[in-house]
């Protein structure tokens, strides 16, 4: 099992319904003060932040690298496809990657990567994301958790060392008597707000803010979320 999908058939057990629900509602609040006509959202996972949207009357692609989080999202009548961003050739007034997906792209294609999202946007439209900040990789994303359930045992040991994290993921699923193993790493990538700024605005985004923010943690801001715009 590829580790999108394997991370897709875990996630219901992970228990960050609250906190997701604070962080797509934060954004969302954002989106709603752009009024836009028109939504891509990045990595959109099982669809519930279209789902946000399109309940407010607005239009929306998800799109994601995961068949499986697809096949949920489609179960709930979300606009969804699972496809690459460079293969897109619509155009958005608003294009967002919300809960890490900024993170899962590596140094060596994220130029490509916010390049490509740059050429999804008309004219003056806006590109909302989070990242993670250091203290988010450092002091609430490192650990090892161990989840027991009546058909699952889920085993995450999670590593951040030379600026990236390793979250390595073992599934055991019951299947009659016998367990069904499987295995995957998650790679996520740190980056300095400076480094990032640089490369956006290289590519011909003008950073209109940058919102410090609490998700998991309140001794302090284990996220930031950029508002950019394509001029």
């Amino acid at each position: 099992m590829q580790p999108l999908d394997l991370y897709a058939t875990i996630e219901e057990n992970l228990n960050f319904k609250e906190e997701i629900e604070h962080l797509y509602n934060s954004i969302a609040a954002i989106v709603f003060a752009i009024n836009p006509t028109s939504v891509i959202d990045i990595g959109c996972g099982q669809g519930d932040f279209c789902q946000i949207l399109e309940s407010n009357g607005i239009s929306t692609l998800g799109v994601d690298l995961s068949e499986k989080q697809i096949e949920i999202a489609k179960s709930k009548e979300i606009n969804a496809k699972c496809i690459d961003i460079k293969e897109c050739k619509e155009r958005f007034h608003c294009a967002t990657a919300i809960f890490d997906v900024v993170n899962y792209i590596s140094q060596n294609n994220i130029k490509e990567f916010l390049t490509h999202t740059y050429n999804l946007l008309e004219n003056n439209g806006y590109f909302i994301f989070d990242i993670n900040s250091l203290y988010g990789f450092e002091e609430v994303a490192q650990g090892t958790l161990t989840i027991d359930t009546e058909d699952k045992f889920i085993a995450i040991d999670a590593n951040f060392e030379d600026n990236c994290l390793d979250t390595d993921i073992t599934l055991f699923t019951k299947e009659t008597t016998l367990y069904k193993k499987d295995y995957g790493t998650i790679k996520q990538y740190y980056y300095t707000n400076k480094e990032l700024k640089r490369t956006l605005q290289s590519i011909g985004f003008k950073i209109e803010n940058i919102i410090n923010f609490n998700l998991h943690s309140d001794e302090d801001f284990d996220k930031f979320i950029f508002v950019c715009k394509r001029v």
